[in-house]
């Protein structure tokens, strides 16, 4: 495919940046390295490592702050949060613009990851080239560069589910060429018949999973995720289900606690659940691997029980309503909460505040538990999944209600396995289609939250602007279900490049 790219800056930043800085292995080796022009870094075995490590960067945001899957403003799992029922933020400004959809080609929240991302799919188009000659064991060369097309499938698919269309460079000669012509956005077939293609490709060539110090890259299994949510957003419901059917075989299961996900317990691919996760460091020089969603979520005047320092800045909350949907005894409201710790009272008993009674416009989305190592107030070690099998079983279960029209015994099966580890009772039997789709959604939220998944379940069930309308948006126009095109995407490509419908 030619390109399609928005400006030349864009091309220049992904195959001219002079210094690329690589976290090569997060446990092993925490430094930053200059490997120099990426043109010229690829052509020895040093380079390849460095470059392919280079493309995992975008996983955390690659230059942005917290980006990525991280807890930042230009994070996908944030925006994902704060543009559904998921969380709202209490800092106001921009983030209620988040809230009610209130979106521009001027609004740099949702249009910095256009740019952002086609650099990295335009990174990797180059290194698939660059590999190609260089001397290495065959094997080793077969594995990166399926891990090379599962980044560039990866990186395409948030770029399509937030923007629509838009065309994968696979030609080096285009993506290395800064001065290359824009040319139209494609159509959503074509675009979605590379990335499966991608996807497919990477699947074939890689291991099932990664363990150790290469725990946190793309496996086969986090593949087959991906082009299952692939099949889902376009609503290829068998294929979806055979998708799903075939991560079942893979070796991954539900955690017994649903908090370890979530706590230092998930280190380094100690979870039999966790698909594929950034793996995070407390070093404090290093501002993007690194969890800081505590940061972003606690209260000012939280105060943990155990004595961990912890900053606080008091954003990101769960909406009441959302939060009222849960059964209370669900085990997944322990690190979602109503109340939490503010000091010890006299006694030595730990003191707690209700969020609701102070008049908080939230429950606090904790989610991730305090780094026990005490190493960094800010920064934690604990790992930030991206992919985990118990989102295998309730997309499974959907598609197969989708697939058939009503669910099966393997779908009640998959939904009702995730609520008992949530110390839940199981859905009652005789569903329709309707009803139990009912039951997939709300489950989505109890068990998915501020996990980056919620927005594209959203808009897969028409949803998502609606959601903003029953909260009071004035400006949740159904053409909102696509982000826009930064304006300069358009201007500059001389209106070749088409603004998504409804924006101006």
């Amino acid at each position: 495919m030619k390109l399609s790219i928005s400006y030349k800056s864009i091309i220049t930043a992904a195959c001219s940046a002079s210094l690329l800085l690589v976290l090569a292995g997060c446990e092993k080796k925490l430094d930053y390295t200059s490997y120099g022009d990426l043109n010229s870094v690829i052509k020895t075995p040093e380079g390849v490592a460095a470059t392919v490590n280079a493309a995992y960067t975008g996983l955390a945001g690659g230059g942005d702050w917290q980006g990525g899957a991280m807890a930042g403003t230009y994070s996908w799992k944030t925006q994902a949060m704060m543009t559904t029922d998921e969380g709202v933020c209490a800092w106001g400004g921009d983030w209620s613009r988040m809230y009610s959809l209130n979106f521009s080609p001027d609004f740099d929240w949702v249009t910095h990851n256009y740019g952002n991302y086609l650099a990295f799919v335009s990174r990797v188009t180059i290194a698939l080239d660059g590999i190609q000659e260089v001397t290495l064991d065959e094997d080793l060369k077969k594995r990166y560069i399926a891990e090379l097309k599962a980044l560039r499938a990866y990186y395409a698919q948030m770029l399509y589910f937030n923007y629509g269309p838009l065309t994968i460079i696979t030609d080096a000669e285009i993506a290395s060429n800064p001065d290359a012509d824009p040319v139209p956005r494609p159509s959503s077939e074509e675009m979605v018949a590379q990335i499966e293609a991608d996807w497919q490709d990477a699947i074939n060539g890689l291991p099932p999973k990664f363990t150790g110090g290469d725990y946190g890259r793309f496996s086969k299994t986090a593949a087959l995720t991906g082009l299952m949510k692939l099949y889902m957003h376009e609503k290829q419901w068998q294929k979806a289900v055979a998708t799903g059917q075939q991560i079942k075989t893979m070796g991954y299961s539900l955690e017994g606690s649903y908090q370890d996900l979530f706590n230092i317990n998930n280190k380094g691919g100690n979870s039999k659940e966790i698909i594929l996760a950034v793996v995070c460091t407390n070093i404090a020089s290093v501002t993007n691997y690194t969890n800081m969603w505590l940061a972003h979520a606690l209260p000012a005047d939280y105060i943990d029980s155990t004595g961990i320092s912890l900053t606080a800045w008091g954003g990101y909350k769960m909406p009441w309503k959302s939060y009222d949907k849960f059964n209370p005894q669900d085990k997944r409201l322990n690190v979602l909460l109503r109340r939490y710790p503010i000091g010890k009272n006299a006694d030595g008993s730990v003191k707690y505040k209700d969020a609701r009674a102070a008049g908080d416009i939230g429950a606090v989305p904790m989610k991730y538990a305090p780094d026990p190592s005490k190493a960094n107030s800010q920064n934690s070690a604990v790992d930030m999944p991206i992919y985990r099998y118990a989102d295998v079983l309730l997309m499974l279960a959907e598609s197969i209600n989708e697939a058939n029209g009503g669910p099966n015994s393997e779908a009640y099966n998959a939904i009702n396995d995730v609520r008992a580890r949530a110390g839940l009772a199981a859905i009652p039997t005789g569903l329709n289609h309707d009803q139990f789709l009912q039951k997939i959604q709300d489950e989505r939220l109890f068990e998915l939250w501020a996990e980056g998944q919620r927005r594209d379940d959203l808009i897969r069930w028409n949803l998502y602007t609606q959601r903003a309308a029953n909260d009071g948006s004035t400006t949740a126009e159904p053409y909102k279900v696509l982000f826009p095109l930064p304006r300069t995407a358009v201007t500059q490509s001389n209106g070749i490049i088409k603004q998504n419908p409804g924006y101006n």
